[in-house]
């Protein structure tokens, strides 16, 4: 649609006056609309008032701008200019797109425009709303010099607390700001902010500059543990620096000059350097056994630190060889990471040479990693677990005729002859200080050590365990024979000597009761090569001699006796096998006289290996209940084992600031709310626990004392 140049003039008019039209009475009516409110309201409502009028202009004008559209145009023209001859539209087209007869009428139209002068435009009457509207905002205009403002009736209401504390006698804080300096091995860059609260890391130098109104004689901070940093006076203002140790509380306190509006708790949080994370992906399992053809072990780690990983040590043990010819030896090498960008995650990659390490048959290849992180000035170390690659010893041939299970001789206890010696030793040298009672009293328990070892070795030649001298066996009783010391010399052990005859002589039942051995049966006894029994039993016979001279007194005369059966158990540990016979378990028997008696005597509490948290928190409960009952007059024994170091809650200073602030303002109920949210979370939790059954009234009792007259017969 293209518009006649004539057209576009008189659309341009028409939205002029339709623009005057309305600024004709709507900016009256939004400046009374705005004085009212500034009338009752405060500032940031009759700003906001301001806006919103300055909007609604806006978006009127815009409209009654839009509003006169070409269409509107030519209907104003046909209704205004009599030349037009209702032909207006005409001019909204173009001449190739008109019949001829439209052409000539338009061409027509055209002249009579460009001959006579476009007609005037009247003026557009009030919308009928405007007149009452206006008449009710100046009733209000006129009654609002009569009513109070806002800044009077908020001064009426404020009065009394500002003549209680005025404020031109309170010192406030015109300007703070801290700075915060992260340790440099951190890599974090130096922060600043106007808050009094901060979370930095551990050993963060944090540095105070504060501006007060009025200047006061001297200011401090106050921490709840009891420390005082005094705040000092510069060209900046009053100055502080602390080193961030672990987090606090603090408040600023100032003297000679009256007392702070805002005296509330400042909070700073220590961010703790945590010890590295060691992520092993190889090895998967940390015992592993030597594979066919395998020459090198590959080993894989992840290192996680949160301010970087300082350096990573490889700890290598080789063990060689089996029981006391164990000889291990240990060395360390330092691990270079792979190439990355973030020090905060590492790997490490290490493949180990069996050959080159001297790993051979019968030996463990134990690794650990050690890694420490850049804390300064001691480094946090973490150590991942023991990782070991073993090559299995080659078991050899099975002696034929055994039916046994093959198991290393080296029991734990092979060791226990050499600190025999050593004891002895150390006996003999402290002889001239000792009386003769103590003297004999030592010897008496190396001589009981002896004893004890003696009698475990000669379990591998199926003896039992002995807690006294010989006895006649009784019937129906285990036997306590300890072999005496020819049976030791000579490796017999058939008791012969104990043949007294008991009750029931002559019953073939009876005799295998009373004398008959277990230990006898080759299947249930523990079975020797014959070289190995024969050397063990030699041993025996030495621990027996030694034993008796350490009974008698005498360890200068056991000394050699010691020796010679240390040497023989070295010839015992070259059997690189035994065999065992192929037993069931065999439980102790049920004390039968205490089954179902109730009897507990010689039963361990083991409730008590763990701590009560209930008595830990025992405190908690009696503070909660006590606010609970509105009574907050009493909070020192909270906050002082809230101090404590032994305290560990989730948020320890986070209790503790409010139970200051609930000590500072007693009648604060919301202080009082939030503290008991506080502590509610914290309360143990009851151990569950039956109920008790409701006593029965007068009815019930009189039937239950009828069905105990019908019980009793």
């Amino acid at each position: 649609m293209t518009m006649h140049a004539v057209l576009r003039q008189w659309q341009a008019r028409l939205r002029r006056r339709a623009i005057v039209d309305l600024l004709r009475w709507l900016p009256l009516i939004l400046v009374a609309t705005v004085f009212l409110i500034s009338r009752f309201a405060s500032a940031a409502v009759l700003a906001a008032s301001v806006a919103v009028a300055c909007a609604i202009l806006l978006v009127l004008l815009v409209r009654a701008w839009r509003m006169v559209d070409a269409r509107m145009a030519v209907r104003r023209l046909d209704a205004q200019s009599g030349v037009v001859e209702d032909s207006a539209d005409l001019l909204l087209a173009s001449v190739g797109d008109l019949a001829p007869l439209q052409a000539l009428q338009r061409e027509r139209v055209l002249a009579r425009l460009r001959a006579q002068a476009l007609p005037e435009i009247a003026r557009a009457p009030l919308p009928r709303f405007v007149w009452p509207l206006a008449g009710v905002l100046g009733v209000l205009v006129l009654a609002s010099f009569f009513l109070p403002d806002a800044d009077t009736d908020t001064q009426r209401t404020n009065a009394p607390p500002q003549q209680e504390t005025p404020a031109d006698t309170r010192t406030v804080i015109r300007a703070a700001r801290l700075d915060i300096e992260a340790p440099a091995y951190t890599g974090l860059p130096p922060r600043s902010g106007s808050a009094l609260e901060a979370a930095a890391a551990e050993g963060s130098i944090l540095r105070w500059r504060i501006h007060f109104e009025p200047d006061p004689g001297q200011a401090k901070l106050v921490f709840l543990d009891g420390r005082e940093v005094a705040l000092i006076q510069g060209k900046d203002g009053w100055q502080a620096e602390i080193t961030l140790s672990q987090s606090s509380l603090y408040r600023i306190v100032v003297g000679a000059a009256p007392a702070l509006a805002d005296d509330r708790l400042y909070r700073l949080d220590a961010i703790i350097d945590q010890i590295p994370e060691i992520k092993v992906i190889a090895p998967e399992k940390t015992l592993t056994q030597l594979e066919a053809g395998q020459r090198q072990w590959s080993l894989d780690f992840e290192v996680a630190d949160d301010y970087g990983v300082a350096n990573a040590q490889l700890a290598i043990t080789l063990a060689q060889g089996s029981g006391e010819q164990v000889t291990v030896s240990e060395r360390s090498e330092r691990l270079r990471a792979e190439a990355g960008d973030d020090p905060r995650h590492r790997r490490y990659r290490r493949h180990l040479d069996l050959a080159a390490s001297g790993f051979a048959e019968g030996d463990d290849l134990i690794v650990r990693l050690l890694v420490s992180d850049n804390r300064q000035p001691q480094a946090n170390q973490a150590r991942s677990a023991s990782y070991i690659l073993r090559w299995p010893a080659d078991p050899g041939s099975d002696s034929a005729g055994v039916d046994g299970i093959v198991q290393k001789v080296l029991p734990a206890y092979f060791r226990s002859q050499r600190q025999i010696i050593i004891d002895t030793e150390a006996l003999i040298a402290e002889r001239p200080r000792l009386d003769d009672e103590r003297f004999l009293a030592r010897s008496d328990t190396i001589g009981v050590d002896q004893k004890i070892l003696r009698l475990r070795y000669g379990q591998f030649l199926g003896e039992e365990f002995e807690s006294g001298g010989q006895k006649t066996h009784a019937p129906d009783e285990d036997h306590d024979d300890a072999p005496t010391q020819q049976d030791a010399l000579s490796g017999d052990h058939d008791h012969e000597t104990a043949t007294q005859p008991a009750a029931g002589f002559g019953k073939e039942a009876d005799i295998l009761a009373e004398f008959g051995h277990t230990h006898d049966h080759a299947e249930a006894a523990t079975l020797l090569d014959p070289a190995t029994r024969k050397i063990l039993k030699a041993a025996l016979a030495e621990m027996w001699q030694a034993e008796l001279h350490l009974r008698q007194g005498e360890p200068g005369k056991a000394l050699p006796f010691e020796n010679r059966a240390l040497d023989l158990i070295k010839q015992v540990q070259q059997s690189t096998r035994i065999y065992l016979a192929r037993v069931g378990l065999e439980l102790p028997p049920v004390d039968e006289s205490r089954r179902l008696s109730g009897e507990r005597s010689g039963l361990r509490d083991r409730r008590g290996v763990l701590a009560d948290p209930v008595v830990d928190r025992k405190i908690i409960s009696d503070a909660y209940q006590q606010l609970a009952e509105g009574d907050s007059s009493d909070l020192d024994a909270l906050a002082a084992w809230l101090r404590a170091p032994s305290t560990t809650l989730p948020d320890t200073l986070g209790v503790l600031g409010a139970v200051d602030e609930l000590q500072r303002r007693p009648d604060c109920a919301e202080c009082r709310m939030r503290l008991l949210d506080q502590l509610w979370a914290l309360l143990p939790v009851p151990a569950a626990a039956a109920h008790s059954r409701i006593a029965p009234d007068a009815s019930g009792r009189r039937y239950l004392e009828l069905l105990q007259q019908e019980a009793v017969p």
